[in-house]
């Protein structure tokens, strides 16, 4: 019950962050332009954390449990 009450309480978030982005957009008030800064430079953060994770499983293969050989067999 906590979990999905902490997820609604995010997804407002998100969502009123994207509202402030497309009203900065149009020129919107001051307060609106900084929440907007905040949500873009989270959203940049949050890519940049995607792109190393997938460069360090690619890297990595036995990151999260990805590896071994497959239990294939092809050594002849």
């Amino acid at each position: 019950m906590v979990v999905g009450a902490v997820l609604v309480g995010l997804l407002v978030l998100v969502l009123a962050g994207c509202g402030c982005v497309v009203w900065a957009e149009r020129g919107g008030p001051r307060w609106a332009r900084a929440v907007a800064a905040v949500t873009l430079g989270a959203g940049e953060l949050l890519r940049g954390a995607a792109r190393r994770r997938r460069r360090r499983e690619r890297r990595d293969p036995q990151f999260l449990g990805g590896g071994g050989d497959g239990g294939g067999g092809g050594d002849s």
